[in-house]
């Protein structure tokens, strides 16, 4: 009987920390697999689900041409209005409590795309901590540029970028700051 008293109480030690950590997904866009690979070594040292945001269409190298200013990434940086269409909207973001949302920098903001994934999903009473990489800037007024996106009450949080290789060791500890 002692030993099913302790199973119980470390039942509700663990019980109650899922209760006060919530439940947290790592949603991102990666337009050249790196951020991809941050978000799910990321997810993983976090334990949390992910999900991939995918354009409708997808980019392709010359439109991803920041020095061309007719490329499709140009173009729509150049449209702070702009929202490339989702291939699909199946994140269960009621499910979750906090969201890591991660991108790389274009021109010192996230990627247009970002606002449409915001746009798209109700947001209220959620924290959104975000994680980027990036050739060089850093998030810039990115949060700024977010904020219009979801509702009032949604906290959005510079994150860190993560460029580079990281441990998970590294990321562990990042995440159990922001959470």
């Amino acid at each position: 009987m002692k030993t099913e008293r302790v199973y119980k109480h470390y039942y509700f030690i663990i019980q109650e920390e899922r209760i006060i950590m919530g439940k947290t997904l790592v949603a991102y866009f990666s337009a050249s697999a790196t951020t991809a690979r941050v978000a799910k070594e990321l997810a993983q040292a976090a334990g949390a689900d992910i999900y991939e945001i995918r354009p409708a269409v997808p980019y392709t190298d010359a439109d991803l041409n920041w020095m061309d200013k007719k490329s499709r990434s140009s173009v729509e940086m150049n449209d702070r209005s702009s929202r490339p269409a989702l291939a699909d909207r199946d994140a269960d973001i009621a499910s979750y409590d906090t969201i890591l949302l991660g991108f790389p920098i274009w021109w010192y903001v996230a990627p247009t795309i970002i606002n449409s994934f915001l746009e798209s999903y109700d947001f209220s009473g959620k924290k959104i901590v975000l994680f980027a990489t990036s050739g060089g800037s850093g998030f810039g007024k990115t949060v700024d540029g977010l904020k219009p996106s979801v509702a009032a009450d949604t906290v959005i949080v510079e994150g860190k970028l993560l460029n580079g290789r990281q441990t998970a060791e590294s990321l562990k500890a990042w995440v159990e700051t922001v959470l």
